[in-house]
């Protein structure tokens, strides 16, 4: 190959070839975004829990005598809360340690959103949707819990609060109450 112009048609072939390869595999990618679209479009996912944001506090699950911890009769504990600009509610969360924890959220207003320090707890709220989260704490003690969703000119206040407290102080409060939140904490 010193043939410089043959040299240089080899180049060119490579080069092409590698065109066309960069050039199927955008139109694959372009064609798989297009399909999932209009998927997604024509076939919402059956897993997404729909609710009005506009009667969440006159009827239903989240009303507010419903907010909170309860113990559910397979001995697990389902968490409800809310999210409204710019505070949780309950503020804080009483949860048993070592226990099957159901956390089931939602926002009365604008995309919210919250972790759980030193957890894999990492919950989108978006009005309209339920968000729904399985953990469990393994640990007594107490956890924060932020907003990571921009809310508002208010949203770096909005914090709440998780308690992990040990299987008996939590049973002796659940017969006390059926939703539970920190303030019954003695």
């Amino acid at each position: 190959m010193s043939d410089p112009h043959q040299a240089a048609h080899v180049a060119e072939q490579a080069e092409t070839r590698w065109v066309w390869v960069v050039g199927i595999v955008v139109a694959t990618l372009l064609f798989m975004m297009a399909y999932m679209s209009l998927h997604w479009i024509t076939m919402p996912p059956q897993r997404m829990e729909t609710i009005n944001p506009g009667t969440l506090h006159l009827a239903g699950e989240f009303v507010e005598a419903n907010l909170g911890s309860a113990t559910e009769a397979d001995g697990s504990v389902t968490v409800r809360l809310v999210g409204n600009q710019y505070s949780f509610t309950p503020q804080c969360v009483l949860v048993p340690e070592n226990t099957p924890i159901v956390i089931r959220a939602t926002s009365a207003d604008v995309v919210h959103g919250f972790s759980v320090t030193n957890t894999n707890i990492n919950v989108n709220l978006i009005p309209g949707y339920v968000s729904t989260f399985h953990a469990r704490f393994k640990e007594t003690g107490e956890h924060t819990m932020p907003c990571h969703e921009f809310c508002g000119v208010g949203h770096a206040a909005m914090w709440a609060h998780v308690k992990v407290v040990d299987k008996e102080t939590y049973a002796r409060l659940a017969q006390q109450k059926r939703r539970l939140s920190c303030a019954e904490r003695s």
